[in-house]
């Protein structure tokens, strides 16, 4: 029988969380009530205490009561949380993860959440869940559920949600997913913006076809993110790079940033990589009203009602290519930098909005400032979505991958 592990302060939501684990119960799912609280006690009794949480972090918790600092002892608790859900999956003992809370539990229990790997179901219900949830969330695949009302006891909304809560997480649980027969193909990463799609279907059909898995990633920092982290984790034979913009937003304050370690998981697991310039003419800010005044005056473009899209200028794109270039002579493994001279993105072609030849030159000449000398640069007289272009890059990458011998399974 799967289990549910319930993760929570039950010295302030004990009856929220027993109304949970009784509803999850309801459906012939096990549950494991851990109590994460340290400013009371418990007004639900847990299957496992908050002192075990406290010693998986190897923490003393009368001293964390004694101290009433709560910010150490949610933090120090966390930790423990992370550590002790962790275990629980390795022990066979959590089969999904569920959480309620303010900012403060869901801080603490999302903490815990990411300790797992990707694809065990996870679920916190949040008063928090409607807004920015970055911080939460991380890489990982946390399903994140808004409360609506805050988690203070059982009403007439609370009960729904909780209820729903309930049974989304046991049918997480206690479904299982039946896996695609599968060929062990190697997998390779690709980043895809909207305005590279039709370079990184080509290239991902051909791929494919050649008996590899692509696992794509939205370049929107958050993609770029869990593509560094999965790389670092070991899951890809070869990364495919298309689409850097996010060393735009950066660089330039856009809300698409991936941070400083984009583009650096891939050079220093030395697998294969083969980057270009996708969307790096663009740095990204949401509806047009929330663009800052000091960019009012740049050469902005509507991409949709929630994006606003505005065009880097040389001098950002001289930077932008030094970072590009600095990060790529980390690599341990082979590497190849592939550049489309007519257009890193479909609206920087000519005759489109972010045509302009001097800021892609100075993109290049920053890229070629900072590349180790060894590192070759392939230049193509297309713009990024031609798909000889795309037919280019995966012949290179098919051709590398073969040199350090990484089969595809026909």
């Amino acid at each position: 029988m799967s289990t549910v592990v319930l993760m929570g302060t039950l010295d302030t939501k004990g009856a929220e969380y027993a109304f949970l684990r009784d509803e999850i119960e309801k459906q012939g799912i096990e549950t494991l009530l851990v109590d994460t609280g340290i400013l009371g006690d418990p007004s639900t009794r847990p299957d496992i205490s908050r002192s075990v949480v406290a010693e998986a972090a190897d923490a003393d918790l009368a001293a964390l009561i004694e101290a009433h600092d709560r910010g150490a002892a949610v933090s120090a608790m966390a930790k423990g949380a992370a550590a002790l859900a962790l275990r629980l999956y390795e022990e066979g003992k959590l089969d999904a993860i569920a959480g309620l809370g303010g900012t403060g539990g869901t801080a603490l229990v999302t903490a815990a959440m990411r300790a797992l790997p990707i694809d065990v179901p996870k679920l916190m219900v949040s008063t928090v869940a409607s807004g920015d949830t970055r911080a939460y969330v991380g890489s990982t695949d946390i399903t994140m559920m808004h409360s609506v009302v805050d988690i203070a006891g059982i009403n007439k909304i609370s009960r729904k949600i909780l209820g729903n809560a309930a049974g989304a997480v046991a049918g997480m649980a206690g479904q299982p997913v039946t896996d695609a027969p599968s060929r062990e193909a190697p997998l390779i990463a690709a980043t895809m913006f909207g305005v590279t799609t039709p370079c990184v279907q080509k290239a991902r059909e051909l791929l494919e076809r050649s008996g590899f898995e692509v696992l794509t990633f939205h370049a929107t920092g958050t993609g770029g993110r869990s593509m560094e982290e999965l790389t670092k984790a070991g899951m890809f034979s070869a990364v495919l790079d298309v689409t850097t913009t996010e060393l735009a937003d950066e660089l330039v304050g856009g809300v698409f940033s991936a941070g400083p370690d984009r583009l650096t998981a891939a050079g220093a697991a030395g697998i294969p990589q083969i980057v270009s310039l996708g969307a790096l003419d663009m740095v990204n800010f949401g509806a047009w009203e929330t663009v800052p005044e000091k960019f009012r005056e740049r050469n902005l473009y509507r991409h949709n009602a929630s994006i606003t899209l505005m065009r880097t200028t040389p001098q950002e794109c001289l930077e932008i290519g030094r970072r590009l270039g600095s990060r790529l002579s980390q690599s341990k493994g082979p590497t190849v930098v592939f550049v489309p001279l007519k257009g890193i993105s479909l609206i920087a072609r000519a005759g489109q909005p972010f045509h302009d030849p001097e800021a892609d030159n100075a993109l290049l000449r920053g890229l070629r400032e900072s590349l180790r000398a060894d590192i070759e640069i392939r230049e193509f007289n297309t713009d990024i979505n031609d798909p000889s272009f795309a037919e280019a890059m995966v012949e290179a990458l098919i051709e590398i991958m073969a040199e350090k011998k990484v089969n595809a399974h026909a």
